[in-house]
């Protein structure tokens, strides 16, 4: 049961498939990275647009497979995986040419995936009710080295920073299923609201913050005892989260109020609301915790928030539906 709701703002989504973030890919080599690039999954394009920070402009687009919604970046920025929905695989981006070098297949309806903090695993919830599992990936291999049966219609996951537990949205069993990511086993399942659709994890790994679309709050879940600890209203159908590196705020995209709400996480309160652009979708935030990119899906376009004024800066147009949401860090 969730202790108490506090907080109030104005947001929404659109339904359990958008719920997982987006993938890019250019069409050739990218320049050299002084800043980092935003992947982003375009649904309706089939492809991943590939923004440089920089310059906030599109420097490649990248054919991916059908109904891209999802992307997870290994950590070390090489690579970037997008899960596509309706031809039941993940596209595997080489993030120096650009470029598709895998493709691996995976249970039906991926919807949402993470990488494992050390870079060696990637999980995929399978939302289809054909599977209902989470397929483990191999990065070195690209092959499929376990699935794992999860609650009904799995759609985000995220991993603790520990790499020791998955955590695993399940839409239409309203919990959260959590795989010990040494033996690949569900060993705990906590209460969420009604349909969550997202999740994402602080950075101490201490608590899980969970998007619930119906219920219009996020439920913080304290993952020692994978209880829900506290829950915060927020705006109309909430269907994206992502947590700032220093871990003091967490920014939930509203798809139906059209806002991000900023929760400060040290009292669970809405800290602001930004209005972003009709049916925003997806979210990340830059490593250096500065912006944050938010997908647009109704206007094909990204909006870019200054984390330290709470105001969009710039627009950026990308492709048709964009969804899911990754960044590759710069590297030396």
């Amino acid at each position: 049961m969730l202790a108490k709701i506090r907080g109030c703002s104005r947001v929404g989504w659109a339904g359990p498939f958008w719920a997982a973030m987006v993938l890019l890919a250019p069409l050739g080599p990218r320049p050299a990275a002084a800043a980092p690039f935003v992947y982003v999954a375009n649904t309706d394009s089939n492809n991943v647009s590939v923004i440089d920070t920089a310059s906030n402009a599109v420097v490649a687009t990248v054919p991916v497979g059908k109904a891209p919604l999802a992307i997870a970046v290994t950590p070390d920025g090489t690579r970037a995986y997008v899960a596509n929905q309706n031809d039941n695989n993940v596209s595997v981006i080489d993030a120096a040419s650009n470029k598709v070098v895998a493709t691996i297949p995976v249970g039906r309806f991926p919807v949402g995936l993470a990488a494992a903090p050390d870079g060696k695993r990637v999980y995929v919830a399978n939302f289809g009710a054909a599977s209902n599992t989470v397929s483990v990936i191999d990065t070195a291999s690209n092959t499929v080295v376990a699935t794992v049966p999860v609650g009904t219609s799995p759609n985000g996951v995220a991993c603790a920073p520990d790499g020791k537990h998955a955590y695993v949205v399940n839409t239409s069993s309203n919990t959260v299923s959590v795989i010990a990511t040494p033996t690949n086993t569900v060993v705990a399942t906590a209460g969420a609201g009604i349909s969550p659709l997202a999740v994402a994890v602080t950075p101490d790994g201490k608590y899980a913050y969970v998007v619930n679309a119906a219920s219009n709050t996020v439920s913080v879940i304290a993952t020692p005892s994978n209880v829900a600890a506290d829950a915060v209203r927020v705006g109309t159908r909430p269907v994206a989260a992502a947590i700032t590196p220093d871990g003091t705020n967490v920014y939930v995209v509203n798809e139906n109020s059209n806002t991000v709400s900023v929760i400060a996480t040290a009292s669970n309160t809405i800290a602001g609301t930004i209005a972003v652009g009709s049916k925003p979708a997806g979210v990340a935030i830059t490593p250096d915790g500065k912006h944050a990119y938010v997908t647009i899906r109704a206007a094909k376009t990204v909006a870019v928030i200054d984390t330290a004024t709470n105001t969009v800066t710039a627009t950026v147009g990308v492709g048709t539906s964009p969804q899911g949401v990754g960044i590759v860090p710069p590297r030396p």
